[in-house]
């Protein structure tokens, strides 16, 4: 059974929501009978992705755009009063606005601002500025927060995304944990932890979707029934890799503490044999 959140003339925003998996969200949520606001940094796309919106929307009024820097608080500010005013109150927010240009450890300051910026701050002040009135509704609603398995495993190659990304994962419990212990609040927190999805962020130029990838609506149609069934951290796979395989790289990612191995073992060659008997062991 849905959500009760996930109901028509409910109202979802959406960061990130001009292409990939916020799109594939907002459609989904259109497809409801919500009301819908798009937010994104390019007013190009965004009038593009309210054109594929509307065929889905169960009246036109009910989709909205709107320009959104999330990494700036104040820009988050105005999104929530435009879309209180228009739509009143907030039912799903799903932060999902994400970035990733690459980066090196010791590349420019610049770069680590912008990452940052937008994957963690962009989530901090997506929470804070919906949260408050969300919890005062009353009412069941849903704050979904786009993650990363890089910020849980954390593999080499591009350490500005997954410090944001383990940030992402570190705040949303946090979130969870003050939102379950909030004296009557029907608000509840989610971590959306997608496989290899083909987006405009990983296409990497390609045309065609890779055989491993999953589309943007694959991953968010699991995403909508693992937090209507109640769970917090929605692990998704694609077709490369399994849940069973995401876990066991996830228990050894755990286990560098507990067993004192060096940081990121699993790409380390002394351990090569080792972690291949340890992925084995599922199987």
């Amino acid at each position: 059974m849905p959500h009760p959140a996930l109901s028509a003339d409910h109202t979802a925003v959406v960061t990130g929501g001009a292409s990939g998996i916020g799109l594939a969200a907002a459609g989904r949520f259109a497809a409801l009978g919500m009301n819908v606001c798009i937010a994104d940094v390019d007013d190009a796309r965004l009038h593009a992705a309210a054109a594929k919106l509307a065929p889905l929307a169960k009246r036109g009024e009910a989709i909205m755009t709107a320009k959104v820097d999330v990494s700036r608080r104040d820009s988050v500010v105005d999104l929530e009063a435009k879309v209180r005013q228009r739509f009143g109150a907030v039912d799903v927010l799903m932060n999902n606005a994400g970035i990733q240009p690459g980066s090196k450890m010791f590349g420019p300051e610049d770069n680590w601002q912008r990452i940052l910026g937008v994957n963690l701050w962009g989530i901090i002040h997506g929470s804070q500025v919906f949260a408050p009135d969300m919890i005062a509704q009353g009412t069941p609603a849903l704050i979904i927060n786009t993650g990363s398995k890089q910020g849980i495993t954390t593999p080499p190659g591009d350490p500005a995304y997954n410090v944001s990304k383990a940030g992402v994962k570190a705040f949303t419990e946090a979130l969870q944990h003050e939102l379950r212990n909030t004296p009557n609040c029907k608000v509840t927190a989610h971590l959306f932890i997608p496989g290899f999805v083909f987006t405009p962020l990983t296409a990497n130029g390609r045309v065609e979707k890779p055989a491993g990838a999953w589309t943007p609506e694959q991953t968010v149609d699991v995403m909508l029934d693992r937090v209507s069934a109640g769970d917090f951290y929605v692990l998704c796979p694609d077709n490369d890799v399994p849940r069973a395989l995401d876990e066991r790289r996830i228990l050894w990612a755990a286990g560098d503490i507990v067993e004192n191995r060096p940081p990121l073992s699993r790409w380390h060659a002394d351990y090569a044999d080792a972690f291949a008997a340890f992925v084995k062991q599922s199987s």
